[in-house]
């Protein structure tokens, strides 16, 4: 019985912490969706809006409200200037060269973030304070659940835009089919833009939801943040929705299992390996194989 509980607990807490994962996959999908093209300078956007935060939370006792809207916000705009400087002039041309940019601009992202906090470990406001709350044998911590219940309200509203609203439409359409949205006049250049602005907001509040559960942010978050949300997406699916809250969801799971069993150290590398073997016996990911089939078949017509 105790086993079974505690895998129980387990695979809460996981599921937990890969609701935030899933926002960061979702992040990564819909500019992947979009532009085929990575943005390595997302999690740099991420972590200079949490150091803009953590700054003024340090320097002005701002508490958690505002550090969250000053998160999203700059990641938010840190976004939009990745997009008009790494992929808007380069639309079209080689995806190496809109690679390079943007890892470029996460170096210059990332420096402007610590020269405002130089110290290794800086406070960041806790989401909310309470004990556990106890479901029978089960705990579990408010500011979980409430970071679940976020990642879940937000998800619903991506997926409701994408299917009710006609930029939605146009984001599908330009995803999907490119060339039909450059005959049927979808303006390119806004939906990207557009696009960039929405994924960086997104990750903006999976940023905040993190750091407010750790109650800390330190350098290592820019990259820890590109990497998740890479893992998750890439598990799930190049450009899949629900294979980004899929994978998010996975990862979160089977590192906390993880971690039970194998300790923190081996967490990592179990992801690591999972995504290795994912790449090697499902390219596409759980939900992406027919986009990888596709591109497939057409460059075998080439």
């Amino acid at each position: 019985m105790s086993l079974l509980v505690d895998f129980v607990q387990t695979t809460l807490d996981g599921s937990m912490a890969g609701s935030a994962y899933a926002l960061l996959a979702l992040g990564f999908t819909l500019m992947f969706g979009v532009m085929r093209r990575l943005n390595l300078s997302f999690g740099a956007a991420l972590m200079l809006g949490a150091y803009v935060a953590a700054w003024l939370h340090l320097n002005a006792g701002l508490g958690a409200l505002p550090v969250a809207i000053l998160t999203v916000a700059v990641a938010t705009l840190a976004g939009v200037y990745i997009e008009r400087l790494c992929f808007a002039p380069l639309r079209g041309r080689d995806a190496v060269a809109s690679l390079v940019s943007s890892f470029a601009v996460w170096m210059q992202l990332e420096e402007l973030a610590t020269l405002m906090l130089p110290r290794h470990t800086n406070a960041f406001p806790g989401l909310m304070d309470g004990d556990p709350l106890l479901i029978g044998p089960f705990q579990l911590r408010p500011d979980q659940l409430a970071m679940l219940a976020i990642a879940v309200a937000l998800m619903a509203v991506v997926w409701l835009g994408l299917r009710r609203t006609r930029a939605g439409l146009a984001l599908r359409v330009l995803a999907d089919q490119p060339g039909a949205a450059i005959a049927v006049g979808i303006d390119i250049r806004t939906t990207a833009l557009l696009t960039f602005a929405v994924a960086s907001a997104l990750g903006g509040l999976a940023a905040f939801l993190i750091l407010a559960g750790d109650r800390q942010v330190t350098p290592m978050f820019g990259m820890w943040a590109t990497m998740k949300g890479l893992i998750a997406m890439m598990l799930g699916g190049l450009g899949s929705l629900p294979g980004a809250v899929a994978g998010g969801l996975l990862l979160g799971v089977i590192e906390a299992h993880a971690q039970l069993r194998l300790g923190p150290q081996a967490r990592d590398l179990i992801a690591y390996g999972l995504l290795f073997v994912c790449l090697v016996w499902r390219p596409g990911g759980l939900f992406g194989q027919t986009l990888v089939d596709t591109e497939a078949t057409a460059r075998a017509r080439l």
